[in-house]
């Protein structure tokens, strides 16, 4: 597995794209910090591109890299190599370089800019944490997806709608849920459905690192009183990783079943 995924890792790492999605965030950190002179700001304002961007790119690279390695996938199916080691290599190959990408895109200008010597230190750590984890998320249920449709333009198509429901649709309709029970107490509902989508916790918990909870309102307050504590924050990144294992169980299932 690890010679697979060092294979894919560097393969994906001379790719121009990766280069791209590195020079993009690069180019994003610098910017910023030169319209903003305050590095909280920076992050809010890069916790806005990061929650819908990251996932979106993670769902792309993960389908386009299936479907364009499967001749070279099918070469190693005949190789005496388990099954599970090949695809979780070249996931894991996939969801590193996007994340190192990510990490040293952005990592660059704010350490030049004194990021060591600020106390956003903490909340700019939170957000690339956050953000390798939605790496991690996305990557999987990517491959999920490309696995079970052998139909190029279905998987694209598929993986796209899957972005769109956790990062748009999701919102609306738990809003509106809200919104129409509003007379009864939602509390534990608002807080299990935060939890149930990825980029929902990971939003909620970069606010309340910024601690503008306020601009929340009582769902703040709620927020703020689970997620604020030490045992809230360990079961936000216990929920994290759970959505990370599960769609990588379901890789190893998935791959151990299929008919190539």
């Amino acid at each position: 597995m690890l010679k697979i995924l060092k294979y894919s890792f560097f393969d994906l790492m001379r790719s121009r794209w990766s280069y791209v999605y590195f020079a993009f965030y690069l180019l994003l950190g610098v910017v910023l910090l030169f319209l903003n002179n305050d590095l909280s700001k920076a992050v809010i304002t890069l916790m806005n591109v990061i929650i819908v961007l990251v996932p979106l790119i993670g769902t792309i690279f993960g389908v386009m890299y299936y479907y364009n390695s499967k001749e070279f996938t099918e070469l190693l199916l005949a190789q005496p190599l388990k099954r599970s080691s090949i695809f979780l290599g070249q996931y894991l190959g996939v969801a590193l370089s996007l994340s190192i990408s990510l990490i040293l895109g952005l990592g660059i200008p704010f350490v030049f800019y004194g990021l060591f010597e600020s106390s956003a230190i903490w909340d700019f750590s939170l957000l690339l944490i956050t953000g390798t984890f939605l790496t991690l998320i996305f990557t999987a249920l990517a491959f999920n997806i490309a696995l079970s449709n052998e139909n190029k333009i279905k998987g694209f198509g598929y993986a796209i709608l899957l972005w769109l429901f956790l990062a748009i649709i999701y919102d609306g309709l738990f809003l509106m849920t809200l919104i129409m029970f509003e007379d009864y107490p939602l509390d534990k509902l608002s807080l299990v459905g935060t939890m149930l989508n990825p980029i929902d916790l990971s939003r909620t918990l970069i606010l309340l690192k910024l601690d503008i909870s306020a601009l929340l309102g009582y769902t703040g307050a709620v927020f703020k009183q689970f997620f604020g504590t030490s045992f809230g924050l360990i079961v936000s990144f216990v929920m994290l990783t759970v959505w990370v294992v599960l769609p990588v169980f379901r890789i190893i299932f998935k791959s151990r079943k299929k008919d190539f």
